[in-house]
């Protein structure tokens, strides 16, 4: 049984509910980590920080600076800082940028009838959005995305393949540019500063500290993957969601209210991260398992978004699920600091997406391919193919303001 294969990285969820079923903790010799797939186990993975490290980047990786693999105290002090940045509100002021910027983006292709949902649209719009919180040039977007697959691929030094010596080699000589980029963004916010996430992040304080050089470059790093990443897979496992679940599409089109519960629902259904990595810093028992001090651990999220122990029916995808306690944007302390970007974001889009894009379908019948990462869930590229409907010149609207729901011309889609 291939773990890492294309086909199980498209389909994974057969072999999680063989193997959450038989075997809810598994030991994976090629690598030899353990993986967890039930939900209680994977919340217990995800919060036991007494049990569960996250400290699972080698010392002297530049990724140890990263706040999602630190334990407290430090964690506690970066993300204090970075929460004293990174605020709700600063999200919520995005949204009239993130309207503008989703009309922008369906009016380049919307004529043509076709795009590729990836490439087009669900890749540039979080990157347009991070660069646009950092303050950072439009025409660096390409640049931001070659950093993050570089970033990316470090999934692969847990699969014991070749892949690992490429990826950390690659990660390297990537690091030292982004190093050289932040410190120059950095020494000009100091000098002038903005209405912006990284001057903000620069004068970040708690009892007297504020944030380094590196802490910055590793929460930059941090937000290329999980910013642009995470919302890229949201959006396009929500497009297959929803053409796959046609009865569900014309639901949502019927009550366009229940689109927050329809997000909530791709998160469980189609977890855009499948699995978060831990080391243990004891013996820790497991569902009959002990799994030994110092291994590493996957806690497979995306098997526990369809346990049965915890979801009714979990392999239905159900737009009104209630309640829904996924764990797709983690759990504990190091619960996703980005997840209400995220979900600004496809609130915007999805109404954008469906709304528009009139006849929404496959354009083609070949399987998608998936994203090159061995942790994430998503395609890579999506061809879609739709009747054009209506340019609205990237105008922008005033936050809250209405937008077309997934109306009768989302309607098509699910006839065919």
């Amino acid at each position: 049984m291939n773990l890492f294969s294309d086909e199980m990285r498209r389909n994974p969820y057969p072999v999680y509910d063989q193997l959450r079923s038989g075997s809810p903790v598994l030991h994976h010799p090629p690598s030899d980590s353990w993986m967890i797939f039930d939900h209680e186990g994977v919340k217990r993975a995800l919060h036991d920080h007494e049990a569960f490290s996250s400290v699972v980047s080698p010392p002297g990786n530049r990724t140890s600076e990263w706040l999602i693999f630190s334990d407290p105290p430090r964690h506690t002090k970066l993300r204090a800082l970075v929460t004293r940045a990174f605020t709700p509100r600063a999200v919520a002021e995005l949204e009239p940028r993130v309207r503008q910027l989703s009309r922008e983006l369906i009016d380049r292709t919307i004529e043509r009838g076709e795009m590729d949902l990836v490439e087009d649209y669900a890749l540039p719009l979080p990157l347009l959005v991070i660069a646009e919180m950092l303050g950072a040039p439009t025409a660096d977007q390409p640049r931001f995305r070659r950093w993050s697959d570089a970033i990316l691929d470090l999934s692969y030094t847990v699969s014991g393949s070749e892949a690992a010596t490429r990826a950390l080699a690659e990660f390297a000589a990537v690091t030292a540019e982004m190093q050289a980029y932040v410190r120059g963004l950095v020494a000009q916010r100091r000098a002038a500063p903005e209405d912006d996430l990284l001057t903000r992040l620069v004068e970040a304080e708690v009892d007297g500290e504020r944030l380094n050089e590196d802490e910055i470059l590793g929460f930059f790093q941090l937000l290329l993957v999980a910013g642009h990443e995470t919302t890229m897979n949201l959006l396009g496992n929500a497009i297959l969601c929803f053409l796959e679940n046609p009865i569900e599409l014309a639901r949502l089109r019927a009550e366009p209210h229940l689109l927050p519960s329809a997000i909530e629902e791709v998160l469980r259904h189609r977890s855009p991260v499948q699995a978060m990595f831990r080391v243990t810093r004891r013996d820790v028992p497991m569902r009959g398992q002990v799994i030994p001090a110092g291994k590493a651990v996957l806690a497979m999220i995306g098997s526990a978004n369809r346990d049965p122990q915890q979801f009714r029916d979990p392999d239905r995808f159900d737009i009104a699920r209630d309640p829904n306690p996924h764990v797709a944007f983690g759990h504990g302390i190091h619960f996703c600091l980005g997840a209400p970007l995220s979900r600004l974001e496809a609130r915007v889009a999805l109404p954008d997406l469906l709304g528009r894009l009139e006849g929404l379908a496959l354009a083609s019948d070949a399987p998608w391919e998936p994203r090159r990462a061995i942790h994430v869930l998503g395609p890579s590229r999506l061809p879609i193919r739709f009747a054009p409907g209506k340019r609205l010149g990237g105008a922008p609207g005033p936050s809250g303001q209405p937008q077309p729901p997934p109306s009768a011309t989302a309607g098509s889609a699910a006839r065919r």
